[in-house]
């Protein structure tokens, strides 16, 4: 069947990709804004290095974790637009409202309340996604939504460097995000018009499964192994500011340059997973999983080639695990099926997030050793998942 890619206007399902797209992006570009410096603000406020990193994995964990909650609400009672425009309020507001703390433990609650917002309005998100994969492909649609989610999330960061460069303070950085947030929740509303019921723009049969197989079961804990050697930018930028690597500006322009990788790489390896899915998921996690000796071991040079992989990374988690779960969605579950998954996902950040910042302070070849251990088990369980994949005519 061909395929439709990026030409606008081609069809409704994509102007609803695209649309979501630039939600995301202003999205990704206010909380990754924030997320370039909110190790080294709580770091300024006396947060330690395992606080920072604590904080950072138990945010990633609720961030995963309630998703299943909404996933199963949005599910149940059929309102997935209002959990949607509740999850993107209490996502993006938060982040500005850093400008007003005055110590570590408020910062740190409004570090979790951005990653709860997070997790109310994500499953919904991608389920409504879902409905356009039978035209474009599911590693696609995936691939060009992380792509302008990756923008965003790219421009945050430069524009908080910027600020800094220019010698405002991190609380002036906070603030200006506030414009980025409002672009967000307007072109969430620009969706919600045009696109009132996502699920009229499906062709064909998108939804695979008729419950949660054993496959999607392995993949959640191939997932989870994962997520616990890709470690958040906070305890990166925490390592930047306490070793010195770089100087203070310079900590959200390597953000911002890791993002853009990421953006690349997203596209490449959506294209890439919708012609060969597990040889493209089994290098990249391969790739990731080099990335923290670079950081964490060895100089500059070696940083910028681990912020390449820590971009890919992201990329993985952002493209081709959607993409994974897609392809074992349980029809009328989609939300709870989506929000289930990335529940395992955290839980495997929150164990890699508290070990990371445990070994940071006794040893960092420890933490390495890991990191890097945790992402490579996780390859003989993708492949054993999707060997566990029911075909087409058992599915039938």
């Amino acid at each position: 069947m061909a395929r439709s890619r990026l030409s606008i206007g081609s069809s409704p399902a994509f102007n609803f990709v695209l649309t979501m797209g630039v939600v995301n992006l202003f999205g990704d570009m206010t909380y990754e804004g924030g997320g370039a410096i909110n190790g080294q603000f709580m770091a300024s406020l006396g947060a330690s290095a395992t606080v920072v990193s604590i904080t950072a994995g138990l945010g990633e964990f609720l961030g995963y974790a309630l998703r299943s909650v909404s996933g199963y609400i949005a599910d149940r009672t059929g309102r997935y637009w209002l959990v949607t425009f509740v999850g993107y309020a209490i996502n993006l507001l938060a982040v500005p409202a850093m400008a007003l703390v005055g110590n570590w433990q408020v910062a740190a609650l409004l570090v979790l309340a951005e990653r709860i917002g997070r997790a109310i309005r994500k499953p919904t998100v991608e389920a409504m996604l879902s409905y356009t994969t039978g035209k474009h492909g599911k590693g696609w649609v995936y691939a060009v939504n992380t792509a302008l989610d990756e923008t965003g999330a790219t421009l945050g960061p430069l524009i908080i460097a910027l600020v800094l460069l220019l010698h405002g303070d991190y609380r002036t950085g906070y603030a200006l995000l506030l414009t980025s947030s409002v672009l967000a929740l307007g072109a969430l509303t620009v969706a919600r018009i045009n696109f009132p019921v996502p699920s009229r723009l499906e062709e064909g049969r998108t939804a695979q499964a008729s419950g949660l197989n054993r496959s999607y079961w392995l993949y959640m804990v191939a997932a989870a192994c994962f997520a616990a050697g890709l470690m958040s930018y906070e305890l990166v930028a925490y390592h930047l500011a306490n070793a010195k690597v770089v100087g203070g500006p310079s900590i959200p322009v390597l953000l911002a340059f890791s993002t853009g990788c990421g953006v690349i790489a997203s596209l490449v390896l959506g294209k890439l997973y919708d012609r060969a899915p597990l040889s493209t998921l089994l290098v990249a996690v391969f790739l990731s999983s080099l990335f923290s000796p670079l950081v964490f071991l060895g100089g500059f040079p070696a940083l910028l080639s681990g912020m390449v992989l820590w971009g890919i990374g992201y990329a993985t988690q952002d493209t081709l695990f959607k993409a994974v779960v897609a392809s074992v969605l349980p029809e009328g579950k989609r939300n709870f099926a989506f929000g289930l998954f990335y529940t395992g996902y955290g839980a495997g950040w929150l164990i890699g997030s508290v070990a990371t910042g445990l070994l940071y302070d006794q040893s960092r070849v420890a933490l390495v050793a890991f990191a890097v251990f945790a992402q490579l088990i996780s390859l003989p369980l993708f492949v054993i998942a999707k060997r566990q994949e029911p075909s087409p005519r058992q599915e039938a």
